[in-house]
């Protein structure tokens, strides 16, 4: 049996050029920050060029039900460049996590099958309506319940992508059991709060349904499948949105401490600056392993998927925090102003470190998948 293919295809090298090119001329540093000074929760302009010009959005979509038939390799790659440039645009939300939850439902309904179709050409933007730490490994609780005339109410806090969605798929429970609904952002009795985030990249809100008719999508069991499925591919992806984050910081604390002097050289030659830089290289080139092949695994189905994602989780987001962090510190002084974009990156990854599951969530579950006794502590 082959392993996992953990390289670059030549394809995968092609759009990462191609999104990295959209990325570096119309969301450089410089336009991030001046985004967050605004009330438009994500970058409309880019978001476009992604979706309607080049497709992206609907890149774990097959191509018969509207999308492009590419895997969660393809989609790893484009969260690498988006991570890399902290892209305030919803792709994780919506183009993922969205997208594969209703992947997991009854594809052959119209009604499902026409969503999917609105999101993969950027017709629409979607959103999972649970907290952005849900976690893969158990179905989430949900505060939404169904009343007997199928009306939705309740409140569901910290939901990532909701202030920029057209429609919010609802796991509620009914009278029948646990189901996932679709309901219109814009209908009357949804009401979406935002709330001050950490990562001001990446906008969370408050939903709050009075009354709310929905749409259902899928039934107690199909429900539960397919909002595992959404975390699951959700928190493996996320791997390759910190990997990227990684590259960047590594790569502009070298160029930075290539250019600042002390004592007349480069601070990039301190040996003790050297060795920081190359422990951390080191352990970027290890997490990169861990979301390639966290990646591979969900592209091919494989039944070692969630032992891949819980890996990758665990490696990647402590590197991604290390990274940023060594970042801010390398870069001194100008560090610590907002006018630098270092502290966008340490926000990003100081919220990714807590999304779809903690570290320790997911080393806990990983003791169980590969039955080893947990954690004694997890935090």
């Amino acid at each position: 049996m082959s392993g996992p293919d953990l390289l670059y295809s030549e394809a995968e090298d092609d759009l990462r050029a191609a999104v990295r090119s959209l990325l570096s001329d119309r969301c450089d540093p410089a336009a991030v920050l001046g985004l967050i000074e605004t009330d438009q929760p994500y970058h409309e302009g880019v978001w476009k060029s992604l979706t309607a010009d080049m497709g992206m959005a609907g890149l774990l979509v097959p191509e018969k039900l509207g999308g492009q038939g590419a895997t969660a390799r393809e989609a790893a790659v484009v969260l690498e460049e988006l991570g890399r440039s902290v892209a305030p645009v919803p792709y994780l939300t919506s183009a993922v996590l969205a997208v594969e939850a209703l992947l997991g439902c009854a594809t052959d309904d119209a009604e499902i099958a026409g969503l999917l179709a609105s999101l993969a050409a950027g017709r629409a933007v979607g959103a999972l309506a649970l907290p952005l730490s849900a976690a893969p490994g158990s179905t989430p609780p949900t505060a939404v319940r169904v009343a007997e005339d199928g009306a939705l109410s309740g409140t569901i806090r910290s939901v990532a992508g909701a202030a920029a969605a057209d429609v919010l798929l609802v796991p509620a429970q009914g009278p029948d059991g646990y189901g996932l609904y679709a309901v219109e952002a814009a209908a009357t009795g949804v009401t979406v709060t935002p709330l001050v985030p950490l990562d001001l990249t990446r906008p969370i809100a408050e939903v709050t349904l009075t009354g709310v008719q929905g749409r259902r999508l899928a039934g107690p069991g199909a429900a539960e499948t397919a909002v595992e499925r959404a975390l699951l591919t959700g928190a493996g992806l996320l791997a390759s949105e910190q990997l990227g984050l990684a590259e960047w910081c590594l790569a502009e604390t070298v160029r930075y401490t290539g250019e600042r002097h002390q004592f007349n050289r480069p601070i990039g030659s301190f040996q003790a600056l050297k060795h920081r830089l190359a422990r951390l290289w080191l352990e970027i080139v290890s997490a990169r392993a861990a979301a390639r092949n966290a990646a591979d695994a969900l592209a091919t189905g494989s039944a070692d998927a969630p032992v891949a994602v819980a890996v990758a989780q665990s490696a990647c987001s402590r590197v991604a925090v290390h990274a940023a962090e060594e970042c801010v510190q390398l870069h001194g002084g100008i560090g610590m102003t907002w006018e630098h974009s270092a502290h966008l990156y340490l926000k990003r990854a100081k919220a990714d470190e807590v999304a779809l599951g903690t570290p320790g969530h997911h080393r806990a579950a990983l003791a169980r998948l590969v039955d080893l006794a947990p954690p004694a502590e997890v935090h």
